[in-house]
């Protein structure tokens, strides 16, 4: 079986690429934008009948679309999750009509849903953002394209390699940086939403069921963890397994539009099992656990390139079907006031078994110490 993956370089197609390989019997092309691809393409600006030519030279029988993109302005958003698919379809359209295409949707296109709720793939798509709408624009080109394919709606992906213009990659980054201090704090925005969780090893796994399946598959399939979690508790379990002795500050009073729009997500997986015969094997702590070993094993120093110092990075909520957000960076605490939210103590001593919370929002601020950062501006950030 010929495969070929757009997107190896990027935080989920590295693992579905991870998970390939072990495959009998699948030969892998990658493509992407990088030096080290076998097919150098970009999906945002390719020409569909340039691409359709180099997909007749290597015939594949499966092509999983790892591309997306979070950041950036509305035009780049459309250009890669829109457009991207609409070209990929029609060059796979004159070059291998009889080839499966699986492309990774997002649950941000569903949008608000009531609370409680897990949506199903047949449930109406509401969603906010230009992320949201790009991303179904994808989802609705490739369901309708007539070719043989499946779109894998990903919930939120927390695993080894999570980017830290995330929160699962950043914060666990500022909680690496911060290391055994007892006086950091790590400040965040609110963190009550809740969120449908699901490791990346998870997604990597459902991306190989439906490479190898036979017969067609429904046009849409759900692949998160099927419950919705606050996202403090994941914020909590990570705190616990680094061993953090300081302090995380929730400001109740910072969220990001989207995430205030978005209170409650939550996917329906049984059409996923049916399907494919996949459901999550990895809890939110198994998740969280090799995400921080994956940090840490990144700020080895055999592991960074030469010359390079770490990089301290800042922690963020997580969106809709994606993870960014705002918070400010890693800094010590002062002697006096606070900043409005709620607290964690992330002590970890034979005194407090794991991080608690305080739920009080207190009425004053307090302003940085001399010299410490600013607070850092509210990034948009590649799932």
């Amino acid at each position: 079986m010929r495969v070929l993956v757009l997107g190896t370089t990027g935080y989920l197609g590295r693992h579905v690429v991870e998970r390939l390989e072990s495959l009998a019997d699948v030969r892998l092309l990658s493509g992407g934008r990088g030096p080290d691809a076998g097919l150098r393409v970009d999906l945002g600006s390719a020409d569909a009948h340039e691409l359709a030519d180099s997909l007749r030279e290597f015939g594949p029988d499966v092509v999983i679309n790892c591309v997306g993109a979070v950041g950036g302005d509305p035009v780049t958003l459309a250009e890669v999750n829109a457009r991207g698919p609409a070209v990929l379809v029609a060059a796979l359209h004159r070059a291998a009509p009889g080839a499966r295409l699986i492309h990774l949707g997002s649950a941000a296109e569903y949008g608000p849903t009531s609370h409680g709720i897990r949506v199903t793939e047949t449930d109406p798509t509401r969603p906010v953002g230009v992320y949201g709408a790009t991303k179904l624009a994808g989802t609705v080109t490739v369901a309708a394209s007539g070719l043989d394919a499946v779109v894998l709606r990903i919930g939120n992906p927390v695993g080894p390699g999570a980017p830290s213009a995330g929160l699962p990659g950043r914060f666990a980054r500022n909680l690496l940086a911060a290391g055994t201090d007892p006086d950091a704090v790590i400040r965040l925005g609110d963190l009550s939403s809740y969120r449908d969780f699901v490791d990346t090893r998870d997604v990597a796994e459902a991306v190989a069921l439906a490479t190898t399946a036979s017969g067609p598959l429904p046009p849409v399939l759900n692949v998160s963890g099927g419950r919705a979690l606050p996202v403090r508790e994941l914020v909590q379990e990570l705190v616990r397994i680094s061993g953090f002795r300081g302090r995380v500050e929730e400001s109740t009073q910072e969220a990001s539009e989207r995430s205030a729009e978005v209170s409650w997500q939550c996917s329906d997986i049984t059409s996923t099992g049916s399907a494919l015969g996949w459901r999550p094997r990895h809890s939110l702590e198994d998740a969280a656990r090799a995400l921080w070993e994956s940090v840490r094993e990144e700020a080895r120093p055999e592991s960074a390139p030469p010359g390079r110092p770490p990089v301290h990075v800042t922690a963020s909520a997580p969106r809709s079907g994606s993870e960014a957000g705002g918070a400010s960076p890693v800094r010590p605490r002062t002697a006096s006031g606070h900043t409005p939210g709620a607290r964690f103590a992330g002590h970890a001593d034979a005194h407090t078994p794991g991080p608690t919370v305080h739920s009080r929002t207190e009425s004053h601020t307090r302003g940085p110490r001399a010299g410490t950062p600013a607070r850092a501006p509210r990034p948009d950030a590649p799932r």
